[in-house]
């Protein structure tokens, strides 16, 4: 039986619960998906915290996934039933075996690129590209530093930074995290959340600091983060895996430090109609080069909590995938 899962209010990983799913109809423009894999993002989470909050409940989660189209609605003429697509962003309700969604929004796959690499990748990938190409355009004399270097987006940061010649610092929570982040092509890995990160990072710099850091951990290591980063660099904070980030003055930024700081949005980036297709072809490009997220773990759908649970916890390093 198809199933989706649903959000039936914030809360804890008790608040998804699975409901039968059954085919609906595409309207005009839509197209209705089946999945093969579903991306497992802490966007996801964020939504089911009700940090960022869903206007209308029960609500299915989830914002990534792959396959084929099943079918078609009227006015729909650029895709047709058994095209391989993928997709990333709004509107959510990827956590279904099928699901309704805009043309616009699906991605037709080429034939090299696995539904599993595009259900892992897709908006982790989107994501890098925004940060390193819009928020701060990395080049080889950049030296960068990306906190969660072994996770799903933080493995591909890496390797995409690394293609790009930058220098890479990367923090990680463990020695086995840590590994994966110099297999990854981190030239520096820190480790442990208790680790003095700004004074390592002045050793590693000549006393200077990084040029650009990217902060998806949130809570008090935002803070943390800003002391990295040279005067008149870049700090873009795109995630709170640690809790909310305390509010912070303009006086933490400048004038002394001199610091931009970015809170951009892949959401909103991937929103763009022009930038979202581009910008998902040159995704295409680096995963052929082997920029990707690994794999971290497979889950059945309606495992979708202890999915979450897991992820939310740090229990897992790469991309994690729900399998309907």
């Amino acid at each position: 039986m198809d199933l989706k899962i649903e959000l039936i209010g914030p809360g804890g990983v008790d608040r998804l619960q699975a409901a039968p799913c059954p085919p609906q109809t595409p309207g005009p423009g839509e197209i209705r998906i089946r999945h093969d894999a579903i991306g497992v993002n802490f966007i996801d989470i964020y939504f089911r915290l009700g940090h960022y909050p869903l206007p209308n409940l029960p609500a299915t989660l989830g914002v990534e996934g792959a396959r084929i189209v099943e079918a078609v609605g009227e006015g729909v003429t650029d895709l047709m039933p058994g095209d391989r697509v993928a997709y990333a962003g709004a509107p959510v309700g990827a956590y279904a075996s099928t699901r309704l969604l805009p043309q616009a929004r699906a991605i037709r796959l080429p034939d090299d690129i696995t539904t599993r690499i595009a259900a892992a990748n897709m908006l982790r990938g989107l994501t890098a590209h925004m940060l390193l190409y819009r928020v701060y355009p990395v080049a080889p004399e950049t030296t960068l530093l990306i906190h969660a270097a072994a996770g799903g987006l933080g493995s591909i940061l890496v390797r995409w930074a690394k293609h790009l010649g930058a220098t890479v610092i990367g923090t990680a929570g463990s020695p086995t995290k840590a590994a994966a982040a110099r297999a990854h092509g981190a030239d520096h890995v820190s480790v442990g959340r208790d680790a003095d990160l700004a004074a390592e990072v002045r050793a590693l710099t000549k006393g200077q600091g990084v040029d650009y850091a990217i902060d998806g951990i949130g809570g008090d290591m935002l803070e943390k983060t800003l002391a990295c980063v040279r005067r008149f660099g870049t700090v873009a904070s795109v995630g709170q895996a640690a809790g909310p980030i305390p509010p912070l003055s303009v006086e933490t930024l400048g004038p002394v430090r001199a610091l931009s700081l970015s809170r951009p949005s892949v959401m909103a980036y991937s929103a763009d109609p022009a930038v979202y297709p581009a910008a998902a072809q040159d995704l295409f490009a680096a995963i052929r080069r082997d920029i990707v997220a690994d794999i971290g773990a497979d889950y059945p759908l309606a495992d979708a909590a202890r999915a979450q649970a897991d992820l939310e916890a740090g229990h897992t390093t790469g991309s994690l995938l729900l399998i309907p």
